[in-house]
């Protein structure tokens, strides 16, 4: 009967299978192969393995169900994104796709974050009876984490399950996480009307009407601050953030577009049309004096905070497994839509997310036993695994 290759293959050969995601289409990669690859191996250990087609063309799910015969209801979900981030081509020393052991280092695009991963688990099944299994176990993997959230967004389009716990492998240094802020990217796009510059009232610049909205959008980040506070966070309110802005081509034309791209990041629990209310009104004024002329564009669909109870069973059983206590975290994750499922769900998984959408990607080698064998007694203490 086939085997599983060893823990070192199964990493080699994830990092090797390019699966980035990006907006930009000349980056962007299907995560069919990779997604392959796991099935083939959860296949091997048994598991009753669906891959499901994203909306999005050449984009796929996959969901692995271990159920024993006579298990009792809710079990373990085990998940994690198949996608990286494009990588900084001429800042790597290494091949981002080929695994590269050094200074105690494991080296390669998503080590980290975080197709790694799902390496950890299928080693942490390989010493584990599943026909001894009494509650289900779920292995997810996704698309598209690292720009929409899409593959996140469709897990309903899988037959229903149910499990009592999830847990999100991003890299946390195994330290669980129980809450994020959301994340919105946003559009501010001005379209004036062009004309020569000897007479700038002939026209309507798109550079100094986006003057007027920043100030109104200046005025949001101050009223952030004023009514907003969770002292759980660093930051401990609501964030606007100017990316980047783009507008005019000559000095010498009166500017007819001008476009602004901002993130907000609400805190949990906020309603995102609360956010998108708060715009509405601060720009009110500045849309009478200039019709038709200002919009805002969802550059993608909006990603709510998320917030696991600091007494839930998951922290707890984490916890004492990892000897390390859970915090918040700055970065998004995939957490508030597999929460929508109705399980306990924390973010917790090995590597460290400073590594994360960096050139020369890695992991320690110091730390994966340790983490190999925290999964495996997670596994073993929420499925019933002898």
């Amino acid at each position: 009967m086939p085997q599983l290759p060893s823990f070192i293959q199964m990493y080699r050969e994830l990092i090797a299978l390019p699966s980035v995601s990006c907006l930009d289409p000349s980056w962007d990669t299907s995560n069919k192969a990779i997604i392959e690859k796991l099935a083939s191996w959860l296949d091997l250990l048994g598991f009753q393995v669906d891959v499901r087609e994203l909306k999005q063309p050449g984009k796929y799910n996959l969901l692995a169900r271990y159920e024993p015969e006579l298990a009792q209801q809710g079990g373990l979900l085990l998940a994690g994104h198949t996608d990286t981030v494009p990588w900084d081509e001429g800042r790597w020393t290494h091949d981002p796709f080929k695994l590269h052991e050094a200074d105690g280092r494991l080296y390669g695009l998503g080590s980290a974050d975080m197709k790694g991963f799902f390496a950890f688990v299928l080693e942490a099944l390989r010493g584990i009876e599943l026909k001894q299994l009494t509650k289900p176990l779920y292995i997810l993997a996704t698309a598209d984490e690292e720009t929409t959230m899409a593959g996140a967004r469709e897990l309903h389009a899988f037959p229903e399950f149910r499990p009592e716990f999830a847990v999100i492998g991003e890299p946390t240094s195994m330290t669980p996480v129980t809450s994020h802020k959301g994340h919105l990217t946003e559009a501010v796009r001005i379209i004036g009307q062009s004309g020569h510059s000897s007479n700038p009232a002939a026209g309507v610049n798109a550079i100094e009407v986006m003057h007027d909205v920043i100030t109104e959008l200046r005025g949001i980040q101050s009223e952030f601050k004023q009514r907003y506070h969770d002292a759980t966070f660093e930051v401990p309110y609501p964030t606007l953030n100017f990316g980047a802005i783009h507008g005019g081509d000559a000095a010498n034309r009166i500017c007819a577009c001008c476009e602004l791209h901002l993130d907000m990041r609400p805190l949990p629990g906020m309603n995102v049309n609360e956010l998108y209310d708060l715009i509405d009104h601060r720009l009110a004024d500045v849309k009478a004096r200039y019709p038709n002329a200002i919009s805002l564009i969802h550059m993608h669909e909006p990603i709510p905070g998320y917030r696991c109870r600091h007494d839930a069973e998951i922290v707890s059983i984490a916890e004492e497994l990892t000897g390390n206590t859970a915090e918040p975290a700055n970065y998004c994750t995939e957490a508030p839509f597999v929460q929508d499922l109705g399980c306990e769900t924390i973010v917790m998984g090995p590597g460290n997310i400073a590594q994360a959408h960096q050139p020369d990607e890695f992991i320690l080698v110091s730390e994966i036993a340790p983490a190999q064998q925290q999964i495996e007694q997670l596994i073993r203490r929420v499925c019933g695994a002898q």
